[in-house]
């Protein structure tokens, strides 16, 4: 029960949060829900108004009872806000087919309402319930339409006349011709009272109208029990929240709702003997956890990833690449197209992780949380460490330290390229391809949270399906083809770290694969600077053959150097630097090493990457002799595509 501990206090921490941004965290007893209709009384309970709410002003804070914040069928009615069917008493009078739902309503409203007598606009609130005219008021304020028998219409079937802008809003199923059919009592419906003297009409905003709900909730609860949490006897919460992830979310962390066959498997004779958790713990450690993984949170489908401090201080994403853990959520206004080079991106690191350990005290509890379903009612806790400030940042940098991390020029688009650590999700695109299986993503970035967090080493299988991906040149975009690139090369050397690579051409490496790399750089360089200033715009043999030379290199190689005889004629001296570099990377082969056909391993990536990088560097003031000028002109039109 270590993380709804954390959470709860995570939730104490952060009290002065409470209703506060898009996302908010919910007071207890409390849930959110998607708004299309708002009614608006006056004191005195007397029908102003009414409007339809927006989308970006949907989401309202609604009181809820345990089995009302979970509901997913049968009759089981919110006290204040909810939708037509369950609020309205002339429900069944304009065309409800479903079960009317007010009497079960109107009991538990003024069940409230007696326990609070006090409360201006909850007393109006059910006056006008009792009235049992809402729907009436509403199809008369134009907000509900009807037919010529007064009931409601689930089609909008006038050709003059687009439909109303309620009927874009509700969720609704589709009839035999396809048109959609939207059911308007599915409308959800929320209040505003105007009273005099008080400016906060909105009762989902009204902090008075929360500490009402939840005084009435704290008198109705009945089982005592052990809390497992505090350790305390208190009021047992029999259901636990859902909408973790999303408004829509039904999957539960805890959850004992099964009455027959497996039930409990044999363990125990009732749910409260497996878990005891308290109303007021379990609504707060759930609050928070929503409150999160909006706030910070990453998601990808049904799994989400958070990570947090308890005293609710920013930490940083560990699940993020450089480029947007420096820039975190800025990443639009910092964009050029000039590179971010090593130099740079150290010195932000520095300084973003010295910011983060002044704020984050080096005892203090961060937590890494991984939630997944596989069924939509059912949530599982797929990945959670405990660590100290000092340990979460410590591991985070050392991900993305320039030296010893898993760190290689990116090249994400032609506006984003940096000297950094890719992300998990762009790791798994790299390995399997951007169509892969959402299953597998998943998986794939639940096994590199480990490597961040824990500095396990990065899985094999995964580092060579990205060596793969990227020698396989002939069959990518050219953007698609630097950005696996640059993160095989990440990966490969951080996963052989005992040999200490550098991001620069290491001259004096003498291996076999990082030479044949190294070969087939300048190469390619030769036949690209031939093919620009031929303009001419095809891929090189050298990029070609690249997948057939990592396989068989020897072979390949004097194919390849048998077809760079043309351009060499051609370029005649302007070719000195790539000629000569093709001599010296010759000359430094041991013969027996050179001979020898067997496939090359990811080395021969960081070999290719580093002499491109150096030849482009000593190429960079002569643009007659520039290949990456060439290179530079396409970019823009393959960014574009991507």
């Amino acid at each position: 029960m270590s993380w709804i501990e954390k959470l709860y206090k995570t939730y104490e921490n952060n009290i002065n949060s409470i209703g506060c941004g898009d996302v908010p965290l919910l007071p207890v007893c409390h849930t959110t829900q998607k708004a299309q209709v708002q009614i608006i009384l006056d004191i005195e309970g007397e029908f102003l108004r009414a409007s339809v709410v927006t989308k970006t002003d949907a989401r309202t804070i609604i009181p809820c009872t345990e089995a009302s914040s979970g509901r997913t069928s049968g009759v089981t009615p919110h006290p204040l806000c909810d939708k037509l069917q369950y609020v309205a008493a002339d429900y069944t009078a304009f065309g409800g087919e479903k079960d009317a739902c007010f009497d079960k309503y109107s009991t538990l409203l003024n069940s409230w309402r007696r326990a609070d007598s006090t409360n201006s606009k909850l007393r109006a609130i059910a006056e006008y319930v009792m009235k049992k005219r809402v729907i009436a008021d509403l199809v008369n304020a134009g907000i509900l339409h009807v037919d010529a028998r007064k009931q409601l219409i689930n089609q909008w079937n006038s050709e003059t006349s687009t439909a109303p802008e309620l009927f874009y809003l509700l969720p609704g199923g589709t009839d035999s011709k396809g048109k959609s059919k939207p059911w308007q009592a599915d409308a959800f419906l929320r209040w505003r009272v105007e009273c005099p003297r008080d400016p906060q009409s909105d009762v989902w905003n009204d902090r008075i109208l929360w500490q009402s709900w939840i005084t009435y909730c704290g008198n109705q609860s009945n089982t005592k029990g052990l809390c497992y949490v505090t350790g305390q006897t208190s009021s047992l919460a029999d259901q636990h929240p859902a909408k973790l992830r999303n408004d829509g979310d039904k999957a539960k962390l805890i959850s004992s709702n099964d009455s027959s066959g497996f039930t409990f498997r044999g363990r125990f004779l009732k749910a409260e003997e497996a878990c005891g958790v308290g109303i007021d713990v379990t609504q707060k450690s759930h609050n928070a956890l929503r409150w999160l993984i909006a706030r910070q949170g990453r998601r990808d489908g049904d799994q989400a990833i958070v990570a947090w401090a308890v005293s609710g201080v920013d930490v940083p994403d560990p699940i993020a690449d450089t480029f947007s853990m420096l820039f975190k959520g800025h990443e639009e206004t910092v964009k050029r197209e000039s590179e971010y080079t090593a130099q740079e991106i150290g010195e932000a690191l520095k300084e973003l992780i010295g910011g983060y350990s002044a704020k984050i005290g080096a005892t203090e509890d961060v937590l890494i949380m991984g939630l997944d379903s596989a069924t939509p009612g059912r949530m599982a806790v797929s990945f959670y460490r405990e660590l100290t400030g000092s340990e979460f940042l410590q591991r985070v940098m050392a991900w993305h330290d320039l030296n010893n991390g898993c760190v290689w020029r990116q090249y994400f688009g032609k506006d984003r390229i940096f000297v950094g650590a890719p992300a998990p999700r762009d790791i798994a695109e790299c390995a399997y391809g951007r169509r892969l299986d959402e299953k597998l993503r998943k998986a794939t970035i639940e096994r590199l949270l480990p490597c961040i967090v824990d500095g396990t080493p990065i899985p094999r299988d995964l580092v060579e399906s990205c060596v793969r991906r990227a020698r396989n040149r002939s069959g990518l975009d050219h953007w698609e083809f630097e950005k696996a690139l640059g993160i095989a090369c990440a990966l490969y050397r951080h996963h052989n770290k005992e040999r200490n690579y550098t991001m620069t051409l290491a001259a004096d490496r003498k291996t076999r694969d990082y030479l044949y790399g190294r070969l087939l750089a300048a190469a390619d360089s030769l036949e690209s600077l031939a093919l620009w200033l031929a303009n001419e715009k095809r891929p090189t043999n050298a990029a070609r053959m690249m997948q057939r030379f990592a396989d068989h290199p020897c072979s390949t190689w004097r194919t390849i150097e048998l077809s760079l005889a043309p351009y060499k004629a051609r370029l005649g001296g302007r070719a000195h630097k790539q000629l000569a570099c093709i001599d010296e990377i010759m000359a430094a082969f041991n013969a027996d090493e050179f001979v020898a056909d067997t496939p090359l391993t990811g080395e021969f990536l960081l070999g290719y990457h580093a002499q491109r990088a150096a030849l482009r560097a000593d190429s960079a003031n002569d643009v007659q002799t520039s290949d990456d000028t060439n290179e530079q002109e396409t970019i823009p039109q393959t960014a574009e595509q991507e």
